[in-house]
Protein backbone atom coordinates (compact mmCIF):
# COMPACT_ATOMS: atom_id res chain seq x y z
CA UNK A 1 0.00 0.00 0.00
CA UNK A 2 1.23 3.44 -0.98
CA UNK A 3 1.72 6.54 1.36
CA UNK A 4 -1.27 9.20 1.81
CA UNK A 5 0.55 12.43 -0.30
CA UNK A 6 -2.51 14.60 0.09
CA UNK A 7 -4.97 14.01 2.32
CA UNK A 8 -8.52 15.97 2.32
CA UNK A 9 -10.41 16.70 5.40
CA UNK A 10 -13.74 18.70 5.64
CA UNK A 11 -14.63 21.15 8.55
CA UNK A 12 -17.78 23.04 8.99
CA UNK A 13 -17.02 24.31 12.08
CA UNK A 14 -18.36 21.86 14.57
CA UNK A 15 -17.25 19.53 16.95
CA UNK A 16 -17.67 16.19 14.85
CA UNK A 17 -15.88 17.66 12.25
CA UNK A 18 -12.72 19.11 14.57
CA UNK A 19 -12.19 15.55 15.18
CA UNK A 20 -12.02 14.36 11.74
CA UNK A 21 -9.68 17.10 11.01
CA UNK A 22 -7.59 16.11 14.36
CA UNK A 23 -7.28 12.70 13.10
CA UNK A 24 -6.50 13.32 9.66
CA UNK A 25 -3.64 15.75 10.93
CA UNK A 26 -2.48 12.52 13.17
CA UNK A 27 -2.33 11.18 9.72
CA UNK A 28 -0.50 13.97 7.98
CA UNK A 29 1.90 14.51 10.26
CA UNK A 30 2.72 10.16 10.48
CA UNK A 31 2.71 9.87 6.62
CA UNK A 32 4.16 13.72 5.73
CA UNK A 33 0.89 14.20 3.34
CA UNK A 34 0.11 17.67 2.43
CA UNK A 35 -2.74 18.23 4.46
CA UNK A 36 -5.63 19.98 2.57
CA UNK A 37 -8.14 21.49 5.18
CA UNK A 38 -11.71 22.10 3.26
CA UNK A 39 -14.87 24.16 4.36
CA UNK A 40 -17.90 24.08 2.03
CA UNK A 41 -20.51 26.89 2.33
CA UNK A 42 -23.84 28.37 0.63
CA UNK A 43 -24.70 32.11 -0.13
CA UNK A 44 -26.12 33.98 2.68
CA UNK A 45 -29.78 34.96 0.89
CA UNK A 46 -29.92 38.66 -0.26
CA UNK A 47 -32.95 39.48 2.35
CA UNK A 48 -31.13 37.48 5.14
CA UNK A 49 -28.06 39.47 4.82
CA UNK A 50 -29.30 42.77 4.94
CA UNK A 51 -31.28 41.53 7.59
CA UNK A 52 -28.11 40.64 9.46
CA UNK A 53 -25.95 43.53 8.37
CA UNK A 54 -29.13 45.89 9.90
CA UNK A 55 -28.52 43.64 13.44
CA UNK A 56 -24.99 42.97 13.66
CA UNK A 57 -23.78 47.21 11.94
CA UNK A 58 -19.89 46.98 11.80
CA UNK A 59 -19.94 43.62 12.62
CA UNK A 60 -22.22 41.84 9.57
CA UNK A 61 -18.70 40.91 7.81
CA UNK A 62 -18.63 37.80 10.20
CA UNK A 63 -21.67 36.21 8.65
CA UNK A 64 -21.08 37.43 4.93
CA UNK A 65 -19.90 35.32 1.89
CA UNK A 66 -17.09 33.03 2.92
CA UNK A 67 -16.11 34.56 6.20
CA UNK A 68 -17.76 31.09 8.48
CA UNK A 69 -16.01 29.06 6.27
CA UNK A 70 -12.49 31.04 6.60
CA UNK A 71 -12.68 30.87 11.16
CA UNK A 72 -13.74 27.53 10.83
CA UNK A 73 -10.60 26.68 8.06
CA UNK A 74 -8.55 28.88 10.90
CA UNK A 75 -9.55 26.74 14.03
CA UNK A 76 -8.93 23.63 11.80
CA UNK A 77 -5.48 24.89 10.88
CA UNK A 78 -4.84 25.31 14.50
CA UNK A 79 -6.08 22.19 15.52
CA UNK A 80 -3.76 20.42 12.55
CA UNK A 81 -1.02 22.23 13.78
CA UNK A 82 -1.25 20.93 17.54
CA UNK A 83 -1.95 17.65 16.04
CA UNK A 84 1.42 18.09 14.46
CA UNK A 85 0.45 18.32 10.86
CA UNK A 86 3.30 19.90 8.83
CA UNK A 87 2.19 21.15 5.37
CA UNK A 88 -1.22 22.47 5.40
CA UNK A 89 -3.11 24.25 2.72
CA UNK A 90 -7.13 25.48 2.84
CA UNK A 91 -10.11 26.33 0.98
CA UNK A 92 -13.00 27.47 1.05
CA UNK A 93 -15.58 27.11 -1.69
CA UNK A 94 -19.01 27.85 -2.34
CA UNK A 95 -21.05 24.75 -2.93
CA UNK A 96 -22.52 21.66 -1.44
CA UNK A 97 -20.24 19.53 0.82
CA UNK A 98 -20.61 16.20 -1.04
CA UNK A 99 -20.10 18.35 -4.55
CA UNK A 100 -17.15 20.65 -3.10
CA UNK A 101 -15.00 17.99 -1.10
CA UNK A 102 -15.61 15.19 -3.88
CA UNK A 103 -14.16 17.87 -7.08
CA UNK A 104 -11.80 19.36 -4.41
CA UNK A 105 -10.35 15.66 -4.09
CA UNK A 106 -10.53 14.70 -7.74
CA UNK A 107 -8.95 18.57 -8.78
CA UNK A 108 -6.21 18.17 -6.10
CA UNK A 109 -5.14 14.75 -6.39
CA UNK A 110 -6.27 13.64 -2.84
CA UNK A 111 -5.43 10.37 -1.99
CA UNK A 112 -7.71 9.79 0.98
CA UNK A 113 -10.57 11.68 2.32
CA UNK A 114 -11.37 12.48 5.65
CA UNK A 115 -14.98 12.65 6.77
CA UNK A 116 -16.35 12.82 10.75
CA UNK A 117 -19.43 9.83 10.93
CA UNK A 118 -22.01 12.83 11.81
CA UNK A 119 -25.14 12.02 9.51
CA UNK A 120 -24.96 8.49 9.29
CA UNK A 121 -27.64 7.47 11.72
CA UNK A 122 -30.29 10.10 12.00
CA UNK A 123 -33.66 9.89 10.31
CA UNK A 124 -32.67 12.52 7.75
CA UNK A 125 -29.41 11.06 7.13
CA UNK A 126 -30.88 7.61 5.81
CA UNK A 127 -33.46 9.49 4.16
CA UNK A 128 -31.73 12.25 2.38
CA UNK A 129 -28.10 10.89 2.55
CA UNK A 130 -25.49 12.12 5.02
CA UNK A 131 -22.38 13.55 4.08
CA UNK A 132 -20.14 10.85 4.66
CA UNK A 133 -22.48 7.80 3.30
CA UNK A 134 -22.71 10.32 -0.17
CA UNK A 135 -18.69 10.58 -0.33
CA UNK A 136 -18.31 7.19 -0.10
CA UNK A 137 -19.98 6.64 -3.15
CA UNK A 138 -18.80 9.76 -4.55
CA UNK A 139 -15.11 10.28 -3.51
CA UNK A 140 -12.33 9.42 -6.81
CA UNK A 141 -10.00 7.79 -4.32
CA UNK A 142 -10.00 6.61 -0.61
CA UNK A 143 -12.51 7.70 2.17
CA UNK A 144 -12.29 7.15 5.97
CA UNK A 145 -15.10 8.00 8.06
CA UNK A 146 -13.76 8.80 11.50
CA UNK A 147 -16.35 7.75 14.86
CA UNK A 148 -16.46 11.42 15.75
CA UNK A 149 -20.16 10.71 17.65
CA UNK A 150 -21.92 8.75 19.64
CA UNK A 151 -24.10 7.58 17.25
CA UNK A 152 -27.62 8.94 19.11
CA UNK A 153 -27.97 11.82 17.26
Amino acid sequence: MSAYRTILVGTDGSDSSFRAVDRAAQLAAATGATLLLASAYSPMPERERQSAADRLGDLAYKVQGSTPADDALRAARDRAVAAGAKDIEHEAVEGDAVDVISRLARDRAADLVVVGNRGLNSLAGRILGSVPANLSHRSPCDVLIVHTTDGKK
